[in-house]
């Protein structure tokens, strides 16, 4: 029973640190800026998008209150005809740029080398690079927004978190976990003020950037050959001196990452092996989450007729899990009733694909959109 009430107290906790995360330091920014009267670089990078950047494009286009705003397309390479489909939405559109990429050099990775190039070759009077990936719509304001935010907050680099769409089981299971790691287990308000590499995070989907930081900061090249670009860019920010910070941007984007089960599963694959680092340091995460939040359940109903008290402290523990997987949800714009009574399950998916991404990558076999990522 004391292994049991110390375990109910740390996800107290955890929970109370999400709820303060969620209503006190995550930054929300607002949905009615100003205009922005600086020029903004917005750079896409595309591999293989023909089916799905045109929703994407057409918001760029729509984009409010950016007079200066200059849009800068890569296609990486495609052989699915994507070039042909921006030049059908943007047709003789002024503001945007279509770039046809390189492949990536030795000691580079695909998007990594498309984000350099895409930086090295926008308007240089841009004082504000924004990166978005294809799968990312933006509100008519989203730009301006971010771009006001990243003054406000006076940081070098911002990381609107879009609202991310779930369709799929696999997608309700999965994918809020992204938002509520980092709203349980990162401090926010240190994060931002704390010159520690180490305590960085990061999303590549919408992601804002001080084109003064960045260029100090190395740029995609100090991140070349890393599978985390984007949490790699943010801890080379810190070491140039510059500070980050992390924003709920579900009122400004919105994103679909994958689109069936196979994808999730090699997207999660390929990058989970670099989240945690060493295998020892992912066992060891992996263990306690399952403890935290998979046991308790199990434990309840085990216990339910011959221990009713160590069944109830158990329910308890399960219950206030899921609580914090309501706080995220509500805080991110995402969906939470009934998907956060399955939070136990989604922890033990998060385990598999875990040990899915460490044996792929022992075997040299993990890849992403026909490119090796190790």
């Amino acid at each position: 029973m004391t292994v049991l009430l110390a375990l109910l107290i740390a996800v107290a906790a955890l929970t109370a640190h999400t709820w303060l995360n969620a209503a006190r330091w995550l930054r929300r920014p607002t949905d009615r800026p100003d205009e922005v009267d600086e020029p903004v670089a917005v750079l896409l990078p595309l591999r293989d998008e023909a089916t799905r950047v045109t929703p994407c494009l057409r918001a760029l286009l729509a984009q409010r209150g950016v007079p200066g705003l200059r849009v800068v397309v890569l296609d990486d390479g495609s052989t699915d005809g994507t070039a042909d489909v921006v030049r059908a939405v943007v047709g003789d559109d002024p503001r945007v740029t279509l770039l046809s990429g390189v492949a990536p050099p030795p000691g580079w990775l695909g998007k990594p080398h498309a984000c350099w190039q895409l930086a090295t070759r926008a308007d240089p009077d841009a004082t504000a690079l924004v990166f978005v990936d294809a799968d990312v719509v933006l509100a008519p304001h989203a730009v301006a927004a971010a771009v006001t935010e990243l003054r406000a907050a006076r940081v070098t680099l911002l990381s609107p978190y879009p609202r991310i769409v779930v369709a799929t089981a696999a997608d309700r299971l999965v994918q809020p976990l992204l938002q509520w790691l980092w709203l349980t287990f990162l401090p926010l308000r240190a994060m931002e003020r704390s010159p520690r590499p180490s305590l960085a995070a990061a999303g590549g989907q919408f992601l804002v950037v001080d084109r003064a930081g960045y260029t100090a900061a190395g740029g995609h090249a100090a991140v070349a050959d890393k599978i985390l670009e984007d949490v790699e860019l943010a801890r080379a920010v810190k070491r140039a001196g510059g500070r980050i910070a992390l924003a709920d941007g579900s009122r400004l984007a919105t994103c679909r990452m994958y689109d069936d089960w196979p994808q999730l599963r090699d997207g999660y694959s390929k990058s989970l092996w670099a989240s945690f680092g060493h295998p020892g340091a992912a066992a060891a995460v992996l263990t306690a989450l399952l403890l935290l939040y998979t046991a308790p359940p199990l434990i309840a109903l085990g216990f339910a007729t011959t221990a009713p008290q160590v069944s109830m402290v158990a329910l308890g523990a399960y219950l206030l899990g899921v609580v914090g997987r309501v706080l995220t949800a509500r805080a991110t714009g995402g969906r939470w009733w009934p998907d956060a009574l399955a939070h136990p399950v989604s922890v033990v998916v998060l385990g598999w694909l875990t040990l899915r991404s460490y044996h792929l990558r022992k075997r040299r076999r993990l890849t992403w959109r026909g490119r090796p990522v190790s």
